[in-house]
């Protein structure tokens, strides 16, 4: 068989060094790399790291300092995530930025647990994540100076938002504790909210400078389904480490059952779905995956707790709130969810369910029951959601389970 194809390391190294993929140029029917499930892993090793300490200090300021460091992560995240998907491919550019990434993260990982209560590996963290953020703001460069004019002009609102982290990052590092944290989390909203406020503004082309598409709704439920894992790792680690007994053997149980039910919850309604077209469903679909992903996260390192207290008659203030303050968000997060997505009449009160769900886990925290008792109620308020939905579609003639929502 002869190819077109011209022979020589020239040209080979030049063709696997090739430029990043312009603006609209997809890849038709494009699925998740192993590349990209090793990059989503090292960010798990982050997430691990802050979430231990979550679980050592289920407090007020254990959750702020979580909260914010599980914010600045998932940026990143995110950006390298919407990279890949938009410009990336199989070459030796690609994997290069990558890779890079990966040993930067996996840097930042070694300083997290401590970051924000510690004054010198908060100034380490800090100087660590000034290069990720500048190697982000590079590799998005690159792109800008092959767009045209007018494509290159609707990235600019996402370089002000990067250049806001990165003033924020910066001035964190001449800070002190408290401070430092609070500019860590100026500098994501910051990042956040300037492109989604500047491209709701502007023109239509700037508004639909990407979509969602298949490949990346896979991998935000697989970022969610690794992040999953966390809760899974807690309970272990919570029955590993506390006196082996029927009552934490049962609290534990009842662990995997709060597990059981985010997975069946966000997958039946909500996971590899991209959300309606348009640039609001589209922004508030990945924003509130923050939420929803930090809520998981933080599910697992409560159970830690849990069940280490699963003998008490009342579970630690703490670690109620704790535990049902993440499944209450986890809940609010998938209502919000399901309004950008198509509408299926058999999920139509989901929402609504998923609403009440929220605050009767709020209702169980404060009232702090005995651990276990406290794991049954929200257990039971995740599976009445999907029940009363399964009823639904039974009741409908329709499939609860699309095979074609999964067919990619």
């Amino acid at each position: 068989m002869t190819t077109d194809r011209p022979a020589g390391v020239r040209f080979a190294l030049r063709d696997w060094l090739r430029p990043p993929r312009p603006h609209g140029e997809t890849i038709e029917g494009r699925v998740v790399s192993p590349l990209e499930l090793f990059y989503d892993l090292v960010f798990v090793v982050f997430v691990s790291q802050v979430a231990h300490q979550l679980a050592a200090h289920p407090d007020g300021v254990g959750v702020r300092n979580f909260a914010v460091l599980f914010g600045l992560l998932w940026y990143a995240w995110v950006n390298g995530t919407l990279y890949h998907d938009l410009h990336g491919g199989d070459d030796g550019r690609s994997r290069l930025y990558m890779f890079v990434q990966m040993s930067m993260v996996a840097m930042i990982s070694v300083y997290a647990g401590h970051a924000g209560d510690d004054a010198t590996e908060g100034r380490i963290f800090s100087i660590l994540f000034l290069t990720l953020i500048a190697w982000l703001t590079y590799q998005w460069w690159v792109v800008r100076r092959q767009d045209d004019a007018d494509m290159a002009a609707t990235s600019t609102p996402y370089f002000v938002g990067l250049a806001g982290l990165f003033l924020f990052v910066l001035a964190s590092v001449f800070t002190t504790d408290g401070l430092r944290v609070l500019l860590w989390a100026l500098g994501t909203a910051t990042a956040i909210l300037a492109p989604s406020v500047r491209l709701a503004r502007g023109r239509t082309r700037g508004r639909m400078a990407f979509s969602v598409s298949a490949s990346m709704a896979e991998r935000f439920g697989l970022l969610t389904i690794i992040v999953l894992g966390e809760v899974m790792v807690g309970i272990v680690n919570g029955l590993s480490q506390a006196e082996h007994s029927v009552g934490t053997t049962v609290t534990g149980l009842l662990c995997l059952g709060i597990g059981f039910g985010i997975w069946w919850n966000y997958f039946d309604f909500v996971g590899l779905r991209p959300p309606r077209p348009g640039f609001a469903p589209r922004n508030v679909w990945m924003v509130t995956h923050l939420p929803l992903s930090m809520a998981v996260a933080a599910t697992g390192a409560g159970t830690v707790s849990l069940i280490e207290h699963s003998a008490q008659r009342h579970t630690p203030t703490g670690t109620a709130w704790l535990i049902g303050g993440s499944v209450a968000a986890l809940c609010l997060s998938l209502a919000t969810l399901l309004r950008v997505l198509p509408e299926r009449a058999g999920a139509r009160l989901v929402p609504h369910s998923l609403v009440v769900a929220a605050l009767v886990a709020v209702g169980a925290a404060a009232v702090r029951p005995r651990p276990w008792i406290l794991t049954l109620v929200l257990v039971l308020v995740l599976t009445a959601v999907w029940v009363e939905s399964f009823a639904r579609h039974a009741r409908l003639g329709e499939p609860f389970v699309d095979a074609a929502d999964h067919a990619h």
